[in-house]
C-alpha cells in the first residue's frame, strides 16, 4: 500500500492498539460515492475521482437530493461503511484489499482510499466529506495499517488466512441480514393487506335478510302459508297460536258473501223473495232459439 497517509512519521498515532484491534473506530461522514479507477495507487488517479464524484454531486444536488451520510468503522480488519440510521452495512473494505488512502490537502473536507472490489477485481475509489477531519481518519485508517502489519509478523503469517475467512463470514452475514431485512418487509406487506381485507368499507351497512323486512318481520303473503323464520337476532319465533287460514275463507277469517247461495232463514221473507226473483231472472238468460236479446226499457214496442 501507498503509505500516503505516512507522511509525518514522528507524529504520534491517535488511539490506543486495543480500540482498533478488539473494537473500531466511528466517524460520522458523507459519503460522495465511489467511481472505477484504472491504477491502484496514485494522487493523481485520486484526484480525477474526487473530480468526477464531486461533479455528479452537484448534479443530484441540483435536482434535489442531499449527500447521504454514513458511518465509517475502522479497525485491523478493514473499513466498514454502513448507513447512518438502520446501520445497514453497505460496504465492506477489508483492510488488505486496501491499497492507497489519502486527504486533500487543498480541501480538508476530502479524504479518499482505493479499494479492490472481491467480486470484479476491479479497483474502486471511495470519497467522502468529512467535516474538516480528513487527516484525522487517514491517520487512523494507518494506525490500523500499521498493528495489522505487526500482528502478521507475530503470527508468523498465520493471521492473513485467518483474517480472508473473518471477512468471507462477514460478507455471508451481510448477505444474509440483506435477505433478512427484505422478508421481514414481505411479511410486512401481507400484513397489512391481511388487515385491509378483513375490514369493511367505510360507512356499508349490513343487509337484512330477503325473507324479512325493515322490522324484521315475515312479508305477509295471502298465498303461502305462514312459516316460522328465526330472527334477526339469533331468537326463534314464538309458536304459532292458530292454524294457517283456511283458503276459502277471507282475511278475517269468514267465508265470502254470496247472496244467491244464502238459505231461506238469513233475510227476512220480503227481502228473501225479491233475492229469489232476481236468481230466476238470471237463470232464464232470455234466451230464445240460441239468440239472446237485450231489453230496452226505452223501447216504444214495450
Amino acid at each position: 500500500m501507498n503509505r500516503a497517509f505516512n507522511r509525518k512519521k514522528d507524529k504520534s498515532w491517535m488511539h490506543t492498539p486495543e480500540a482498533l484491534a478488539k473494537h473500531y473506530i466511528p466517524y460520522n461522514v458523507k459519503f460522495l460515492g465511489n467511481t472505477e479507477v484504472e491504477t491502484p495507487k496514485g494522487t493523481e488517479v485520486v484526484k480525477d475521482a474526487v473530480r468526477k464524484l464531486k461533479f455528479q454531486r452537484h448534479i443530484k444536488k441540483s435536482e434535489g437530493l442531499k449527500t447521504p451520510k454514513v458511518e465509517l468503522q475502522i479497525s485491523i480488519y478493514g473499513v466498514k461503511i454502513l448507513d447512518l440510521k438502520t446501520k445497514d452495512v453497505q460496504h465492506n473494505c477489508q483492510l488488505h484489499r486496501i491499497s492507497f488512502c489519502a486527504d486533500d490537502k487543498t480541501d480538508k473536507r476530502i479524504f479518499t482510499f482505493i479499494c479492490k472490489d472481491s467480486e470484479s477485481n476491479k479497483h474502486l475509489c471511495f470519497v467522502f466529506d468529512s467535516e474538516k477531519c480528513a487527516e484525522e481518519i487517514t491517520l487512523t485508517i494507518g494506525q490500523a495499517f500499521d498493528l495489522a502489519y505487526k500482528k502478521f509478523l507475530e503470527s508468523g503469517g498465520k493471521d492473513v488466512e485467518t483474517r480472508k475467512q473473518i471477512g468471507t463470514l462477514q460478507k455471508r452475514i451481510q448477505e444474509l441480514e440483506t435477505e433478512n431485512s427484505e422478508l421481514k418487509q414481505q411479511l410486512q406487506d401481507l400484513e397489512e393487506q391481511l388487515m385491509i381485507s378483513h375490514v369493511s368499507p367505510a360507512g356499508s351497512n349490513s343487509m337484512k335478510p330477503k325473507s324479512t323486512d325493515v322490522f324484521d318481520m315475515v312479508p305477509f303473503s295471502p298465498v303461502t302459508a305462514l312459516v316460522p323464520t328465526m330472527a334477526s337476532n339469533g331468537c326463534p319465533p314464538p309458536p304459532p297460536t292458530t292454524l294457517p287460514p283456511d283458503m276459502s275463507k277471507d282475511l278475517f277469517g269468514a267465508e265470502p258473501f254470496d247472496p244467491f247461495t244464502c238459505g231461506s232463514a238469513d233475510f227476512p221473507p220480503d227481502i228473501q223473495s225479491k233475492l229469489d226473483e232476481m236468481q230466476e231472472g238470471f237463470k232464464m238468460g232470455l234466451t230464445l232459439e240460441g239468440t239472446v236479446f237485450t231489453l230496452d226499457p226505452l223501447d216504444s214496442r214495450c
